[in-house]
């Protein structure tokens, strides 16, 4: 098999190795720390167990509201072709990048009390809105993963042959019969894999939680534990809910794996579909959607440039340079060390083949349930008897947000290092291309663009991320995300707003920068 023709290598092997044995360490050293810490499930108060359970009530509705709400957009999508379409599935791909405190900040501008629609309100008599506690953790995730799964959805649309939709117009089938017997067996394969992929994100939700939580009764496990951490300095409690948010994710995760499988539309000549089900009334319905989930992902993206701009004439914000550069350090280094680790994974399961590169690519993804506050806590606890944690705030958050993106640059690099493999392996094996040289004249050319996206991706999240270096950075230490967040908690909205859109800027600037490097003279 040509897929199978990478020679033996025993660098490879070792490298391998080394990086299975860094990954364990990350992820299952922290773990075994909080097993050692914790004093089991009786250590859990009253209001432990009523945090964990609005932590799975919000994630469940969330992910609910999400998923319900992409259906018709992703439908209205894919029966449209349009002028500026792609822009639109664009857009809808911006709230993945958005830095998460970032994201708060321009719901705040529109649906907060000062908001928009509070002034709008205020015309006609009526109160503020207020979305802090639950509302405002539904709105935010709901922005957040309703393009997501709209994204999702649309995939799996998009991947129906056209032939399905001739024939059910060749047989006079209207709208109603269509969803019934190709697009409910659609949504079955993709649904199910959506929904519990969102309730995992919105169960790891930190920021939004921290921002918009609104006291006791809207505090998830995560917040908790950085209350127990940083203001009560209780290790144990902090360790049993981490172990119950581990335990949690590892469960959906699983059944993330499980639930996802294929609707069986087998394969066609076309997968462009060119839809006859479109009617007037179907139109007018399509866009006023389209335009709707448009505005809706818009308005905050918008208020947040607005609002920076304005931010200008207040001036510079003490800290702001340093904190650029730190944020910068850290998201390089983070995306470095995840790409370094991917690539050497990538090949080690490529080289193992069979059932063993299986097993560890499901290890591997390990860290997506090793939430960033399980593994810094964890950490936490074994640091602390030997060092000040508070001295290392930034070589562990870099550490923590590189084996929070490994799992996804190795989702990105895995396909194209199969397809790589199997066109070129045997040829390269039999001209005795191997090692560096092998990498340096097949791989890299071939897995450039893919690299650089992975690259951007990672250091545009580790860029926003507002989640381990709120439990390790003393006062003096601050990134983007953290120093806006203490802009906004001390009401300084104007400074708040432009660190928001500085740090907007950098995300998507380190994005394109390695996105497009990978994409410059690479021609497939």
């Amino acid at each position: 098999m040509a897929n199978s023709a990478q020679p033996i290598n025993k660098g490879l092997a070792l490298a391998g190795s080394a990086a299975v044995l860094a990954v364990a360490l990350l992820v299952l050293l922290p773990v075994a720390a909080l097993f050692a810490r914790a004093d089991g499930m009786g250590g859990i108060n009253s209001y432990g167990w009523s945090v964990i359970r609005f932590t799975i009530f919000q994630a469940a509705l969330s992910a609910l509201i999400s998923v319900l709400l992409a259906i018709p957009v992703a439908r209205a999508l894919a029966r449209r072709q349009f002028f500026g379409r792609g822009f639109v599935l664009s857009l809808m791909g911006a709230p993945f990048l958005l830095p998460s405190i970032v994201a708060v900040f321009g719901l705040l501008a529109i649906w907060g009390r000062s908001g928009i629609f509070s002034d709008i309100l205020a015309r006609f008599g009526a109160g503020p809105l207020d979305i802090y506690g639950l509302s405002g953790i539904l709105l935010a995730h709901v922005f957040f993963n309703f393009p997501l799964v709209v994204r999702m959805i649309l995939q799996a649309w998009d991947a129906v042959p056209v032939e399905h939709f001739r024939l059910a117009a060749q047989l006079n089938m209207g709208p109603r019969a269509i969803f019934r017997l190709i697009e409910i067996p659609l949504l079955r394969g993709v649904v199910p894999s959506a929904l519990l992929v969102v309730f995992l994100l919105c169960m790891t939700s930190f920021a939004v939680v921290l921002a918009l939580g609104g006291g006791p009764k809207a505090t998830t496990i995560e917040l908790a534990i950085y209350q127990a951490l940083r203001f009560e300095f209780d290790l144990s409690t902090a360790a049993m809910l981490a172990l119950v948010q581990f335990a949690l994710c590892i469960s959906v995760a699983v059944l993330a794996l499980k639930a996802t499988r294929s609707a069986g539309f087998g394969g066609g000549l076309i997968m462009v579909q060119n839809r006859w089900d479109k009617t007037k009334i179907l139109l007018w319905q399509d866009s006023i959607l389209i335009a709707l989930s448009l505005v809706f992902v818009a308005m905050p993206l918008i208020a947040i440039v607005f609002r920076g701009l304005k931010g200008l004439v207040s001036g510079i914000p003490a800290g702001l340079l340093q904190a650029l550069i730190t944020s910068l350090i850290i998201a390089l280094t983070s995306a470095m060390l995840a790409i370094t680790l991917a690539l050497i994974l990538a090949h080690f399961i490529q080289y193992l083949r069979g059932k063993s590169g299986q097993a560890l690519e499901v290890f591997a993804f390990l860290t997506l349930a090793a939430s960033p506050f399980v593994i810094g806590t964890g950490l936490f606890i074994v640091i602390n008897p030997f060092v000040d944690p508070f001295k290392l705030a930034l070589p562990i958050t870099a550490l923590v947000n590189a084996a929070i993106t490994l799992p996804l640059a190795l989702r990105i690099f895995l396909p194209c290092l199969a397809r790589i493999n199997e066109n070129y392996g045997q040829v390269a094996s039999n001209i005795g291309l191997s090692g560096w040289s092998r990498f340096r004249i097949l791989t890299w050319p071939q897995m450039r663009r893919e690299i650089g996206f992975a690259t951007g991706i990672a250091a545009a999240l580790s860029m926003g991320d507002l989640g381990v270096i709120t439990l390790f950075a003393p006062p003096d230490i601050a990134t983007l995300p953290l120093l806006m967040y203490r802009l906004m908690g001390s009401y300084q909205t104007e400074a708040a707003a432009l660190v928001a859109l500085i740090l907007v800027a950098s995300s998507f600037l380190l994005f394109w920068l390695f996105d497009n490097g990978g994409r410059h003279g690479n021609h497939p």
